[in-house]
C-alpha cells in the first residue's frame, strides 16, 4: 500500500473540483425516491440496484439488498467491503429515501429532481437529506481507496429507504442481521451542522413522543348567548390544562420531565459551542425556555415542549357557539435522563394533580427514536476529533446530542456501538421544504475531513477492542 494521508485529502478535493461529485449527485437526486408516496417500493429498489449500486461495485463492495421487516416499507441495502479478519470494522449509515418533491413549489429555474448549483448551493431534493450527505461519505472512502489502494479496515454500508417514513423496522432488521452488521464503530452522516462554517461532530439525539390532548364535553354546540355563562367551554379548559405544563416563557412544570443529566461535564462541553444556523435562521428569543441556561443548553441539554396543532371550531368561519370539544396535539423533545415510558403517566399523574381528569391523553405518532447520547470520552471519538483537528487545523464543534432525532438508539442499543455522527448539511438548507440545498463549500469540506478520517482508521489509529 502507498500513498500519503495530505494525497488522500486532496483527491477527495479534486473529487468536488472537477465536478465529479456534482454529477455524481445529480445522478442520485434524479431518483424520486419519495417513501412517503403509495408504491414507493420501486423506485427505492432502483437507487440501490442501478443508481448507487454500480458506484458500490467500483469501489468493490459486496452488495446485498433485504426485505424490510415491516412490509409496506422499503428495503434496506448492505454492502460490504472486507480487507482481513483482523481489521477494524467500520458501520456506516444512511438513507436514500426523500420526502416529496413539491415540485410546484420551488423557485423559477429549480426543481427537486435536478441538481442545480447556484450561488454556492447545490439545489434538489436530497441533496441534503441524506443523498448529498452518504455520497459525502462515500468519496471519502473513495479518495482513500485511490492514494492507498485500500481502506486498510473493513466498511459495511447500512442505506435504508423508510427513514423519512420513522425508519419502520430498522431496529428489527438491525436485531435480525447482528452478525451480518457486527463492527466496532458507526460513523454515520445526517441532520445539520452547529454552524455551517464549522464541521461538526455530533454524538446522540434527543428523543421523541408526540400525544394528543382531547376534551370532549357533549355533543354539538350551542348558542353562546343562550348558553355562555352555564356550559363548560372545552377551549378555555383545554388551554388552561396545556398553560399547567409550562410558565409563561416555556419552562417545563411536569416534575418528571425535567432532567437531571445536564452536568458540569456536560455543560464544559456545550460552553465551547454556540447555535449558528446560517443565513435566513430565526433569531433566538433569549427570553424563553429554562431560565439560567444558555441556548445550546436548552437545545442540546435539555427538555423541550411544544403545541404542534389546535383544533376548535373554524377559525375561517367562526359561529356564536360554546364548542363540544377541543383538541391539541403536542410534542415532547428529551434527553438522556428522562424515562420515555413514563412521559405519558406522569403526564397524566400532572393533569390529575391540577383537576383535568376529563382531559384525555391519547399517543399520537410515537417516535422509534429514543434519545441517546454517547461518551464524548470514548477513545473513538477522540480519534474523530484529533482527526477533524489535523486536517482542518481548527478544533470541530462536538455535540452532546442534536436537538432533532436520528436512529441512533438502534445502533447504541442493539448493536452494541460506539457512534460518531458527522452531518453534512446545514440548519438553513431547507430540508423537508422547497428549494432544499447543501452548501458546496460544506461538501468540499466533508469530503476532505471523511478522507482524512478514513485514512487514519486505516492506518492502525483506531482503538483497539477491549
Amino acid at each position: 500500500m502507498t500513498g500519503t494521508r495530505g494525497g488522500a485529502i486532496a483527491r477527495a478535493a479534486q473529487h468536488f473540483d472537477d465536478g465529479s461529485f456534482v454529477g455524481g449527485l445529480a445522478r442520485l437526486v434524479a431518483s424520486p425516491t419519495q417513501s412517503q408516496l403509495p408504491d414507493a417500493h420501486a423506485a427505492l429498489a432502483h437507487y440501490f440496484d442501478e443508481t448507487l449500486g454500480p458506484d458500490l461495485d467500483a469501489l468493490g463492495f459486496t452488495q446485498t439488498l433485504l426485505e424490510n421487516p415491516v412490509p409496506e416499507a422499503g428495503p434496506v441495502l448492505v454492502a460490504e467491503r472486507h480487507e482481513g479478519d483482523d481489521l477494524p470494522t467500520v458501520l456506516i449509515y444512511g438513507h436514500c429515501d426523500v420526502v416529496v418533491g413539491q415540485d410546484d413549489r420551488w423557485q423559477s429555474g429549480l426543481a427537486p429532481w435536478t441538481v442545480v448549483a447556484k450561488d454556492g448551493r447545490l439545489y434538489g431534493r436530497g441533496t441534503a437529506d441524506n443523498k448529498g450527505q452518504h455520497w459525502t461519505n462515500i468519496g471519502g472512502l473513495r479518495a482513500v481507496i485511490a492514494e492507498r489502494g485500500a481502506l486498510g479496515f473493513n466498511c459495511t454500508l447500512l442505506l435504508e429507504s423508510d427513514e423519512e417514513m420513522g425508519s419502520r423496522g430498522l431496529r428489527a432488521f438491525c436485531e435480525e442481521h447482528r452478525e451480518l452488521l457486527r463492527a466496532d464503530v458507526l460513523i454515520a452522516s445526517d441532520g445539520p451542522r452547529l454552524d455551517p462554517a464549522r464541521a461538526t461532530i455530533v454524538l446522540g439525539s434527543r428523543g421523541l413522543v408526540n400525544f394528543e390532548l382531547a376534551l370532549e364535553l357533549r355533543n354539538g354546540a350551542h348558542h353562546s348567548g343562550n348558553w355562555g355563562g352555564l356550559l363548560r367551554d372545552p377551549g378555555t379548559v383545554l388551554s388552561h390544562a396545556l398553560a399547567s405544563l409550562t410558565d409563561p416563557r416555556g419552562q417545563i412544570a411536569v416534575p418528571e420531565w425535567r432532567p437531571d443529566t445536564l452536568t458540569p461535564e456536560i455543560r464544559n462541553v456545550l460552553a465551547d459551542i454556540k447555535v449558528a444556523g446560517g443565513e435566513g435562521s430565526p433569531e433566538i428569543d433569549r427570553d424563553w425556555g429554562e431560565e439560567g441556561l444558555s441556548p445550546e443548553e436548552r437545545v442540546y441539554g435539555w427538555n423541550s415542549f411544544a403545541i404542534l396543532a389546535l383544533e376548535l371550531g373554524d377559525p375561517a368561519k367562526p359561529q356564536n357557539a360554546i364548542a363540544p370539544e377541543a383538541r391539541a396535539v403536542c410534542q415532547l423533545r428529551y434527553v438522556v435522563g428522562t424515562n420515555p415510558d413514563d412521559v405519558l403517566p406522569a403526564l397524566r399523574r400532572h393533569l390529575d394533580r391540577h383537576g383535568f381528569h376529563d382531559v384525555t391523553v391519547t399517543p399520537t405518532r410515537m417516535a422509534g427514536m429514543r434519545a441517546t447520547r454517547q461518551d464524548h470520552n470514548d477513545p473513538w471519538v477522540k480519534l474523530v476529533v484529533n482527526s477533524f483537528t489535523e486536517t482542518l487545523n481548527a478544533a470541530p464543534a462536538l455535540v452532546p446530542n442534536i436537538g432533532g432525532g436520528i436512529p441512533n438508539d438502534v445502533f447504541m442499543e442493539v448493536l452494541n456501538l460506539p457512534t460518531v455522527w458527522v452531518p453534512h448539511s446545514y440548519a438553513g438548507c431547507n430540508q423537508h421544504a422547497p428549494n432544499e440545498h447543501m452548501l458546496e463549500s460544506v461538501a468540499r469540506e466533508g469530503l476532505q475531513v471523511m478522507a482524512g478520517l478514513f485514512w487514519d482508521i486505516g492506518d492502525g489509529k483506531a482503538p483497539r477492542q477491549t
